[in-house]
């Protein structure tokens, strides 16, 4: 009970009493006005009547400053000792430090220990490392070197990769009204086995003119690995030969060079900028064995079109951090997508474009710049992926005005890493 509380306690006993005295169903009145045991209230007037003619009367706590059963010190550094494998819940690492769940568990409520989430990430060898380096010089834009080194605006970039995405996840959080009783109740066949569909997306990066007003989206497109067949049995749902969507669970290097010309190319030449028209445009691929190759002649043939100069380009080996598509694009409309809840192909392939569609082109341009970013502190690490990625308040500095189109390089870091490369 605060002091506050106490006062008011006071006050109401005051009010009620008179010449100084109190009925007997007063006390319990103001207990029950204020929820708090009858003992409290009488001990409150009690203090205030007995105080000395002459003095102010003072109901406030006598307990001040430290006060209480006092903390037994816990020798928190042995935590550094115990191995990680004992440190992934807290009943492991109490029974590994001889002390209580509990002690543990008001040990990180104050701030003492830290709870960790760590994510597996991609091995790298020296000679990938060398690969990542060359790669993020290779992004700086060469007019602001060596004095002043940015890296360049990526407009004439265009990430693609593929990804999964599925019905619904195996376990997932809802918030819940008291009335609501019965917990939501999800079945499927087989928890292995959940409907999936494979897509396509190329992205690149959005334009705004001096107004902030978008004029190019940089959405080129999203693709579904799926095919019309008709069905070959029949079910309460439709009978045999009914033409219905199905996924395709193989993925070939032929398909993804038929996708790449059929649909992505026509869709760059329909949406690309009428004034970067004639200049070269660099589609970043992964390096994996399904992808096609960058002297393919078929491609070549197909990009060198109309007058347009398209050209394949791989990123590093294991280095999904510097495709925006693998570094937060995928996550963001994937939740997005997990809004709606498919039954069926059609559904799922209607709720993931949706999801490409809505996604804000504002938020896309900030993806550009955490890759940016995380270009720099590559080189800060030589080439590893052992860092944290950057959180540069764009929404802030959006708000503000102040975001920039092209992040800034240290110097001095970009001159090391030049000097580490020709070693």
């Amino acid at each position: 009970m605060t002091n506050g509380e106490r006062w008011e306690i006071y006050h109401a006993l005051l009010e009620r009493s008179i010449n100084g005295k109190l009925k007997e169903y007063h006390t319990t009145e103001v207990s029950n006005l204020f929820s708090v045991p009858l003992q409290t209230v009488q001990k409150i007037w009690r203090r205030a009547k007995n105080t000395s003619n002459g003095e102010a009367v003072d109901v406030s706590h006598r307990r001040k400053g430290k006060c209480g059963r006092k903390k037994t010190h816990i020798d928190l550094s042995r935590i550094v000792a115990v191995p990680l494998c004992r440190r992934k819940t807290l009943r492991s690492l109490a029974a590994s430090l001889d002390l209580s769940c509990t002690t543990l568990f008001r040990c990180l409520k104050e701030g003492l220990i830290k709870r960790h989430t760590n994510a597996i990430k991609p091995s790298v060898s020296e000679k990938t490392e060398r690969v990542r380096l060359e790669f993020c010089i290779s992004m700086l834009d060469r007019s602001t070197m060596p004095d002043h080194p940015k890296f360049s605006a990526m407009h004439d970039v265009v990430h693609i990769d593929e990804k999964w995405f599925y019905m619904t996840k195996k376990t997932e959080s809802y918030y819940l009204h008291p009335v609501e009783e019965a917990p939501p109740y999800r079945t499927c066949q087989s928890k292995n086995f959940i409907g999936k569909v494979m897509f396509l997306a190329a992205m690149a990066r959005p334009r705004f003119d001096g107004e902030g007003n978008e004029f190019f989206s940089g959405k080129i497109g999203i693709f579904p690995f799926a095919k019309m067949q008709p069905a070959r049995r029949r079910s309460r749902n439709r009978p045999a030969g009914t033409m219905e969507l199905k996924p395709m669970t193989s993925i070939k290097r032929e398909d993804i060079k038929e996708f790449l010309i059929e649909k992505f190319l026509p869709r760059i030449r329909e949406r690309w900028p009428r004034e970067d028209f004639g200049k070269i445009i660099y589609i970043q691929q992964d390096n994996a064995r399904t992808h096609v190759d960058p002297t393919d002649e078929d491609f070549r043939a197909a990009a060198s079109q109309q007058g347009f100069d398209i050209r394949l380009r791989c990123q590093p080996p294991n280095s999904p951090d510097l495709n925006i598509l693998d570094l937060g694009f995928f996550n963001a409309i994937q939740t997005l997508q997990h809004e709606v809840c498919p039954k069926t192909t059609e559904e799922l392939v209607s709720a993931v474009e949706n999801s490409f569609d809505e996604y804000s082109s504002t938020h896309v341009n900030r993806i550009f710049l955490t890759l940016q970013s995380c270009m720099q502190e590559v080189m800060k690490v030589r080439g590893s992926n052992n860092y944290k990625i950057p959180h540069l308040k764009k929404a802030i500095m959006e708000k503000e005005g102040n975001l920039p189109s092209q992040m800034s390089c240290d110097r001095l870091l970009v001159r090391d890493v030049i000097d580490y490369l020709a070693a």
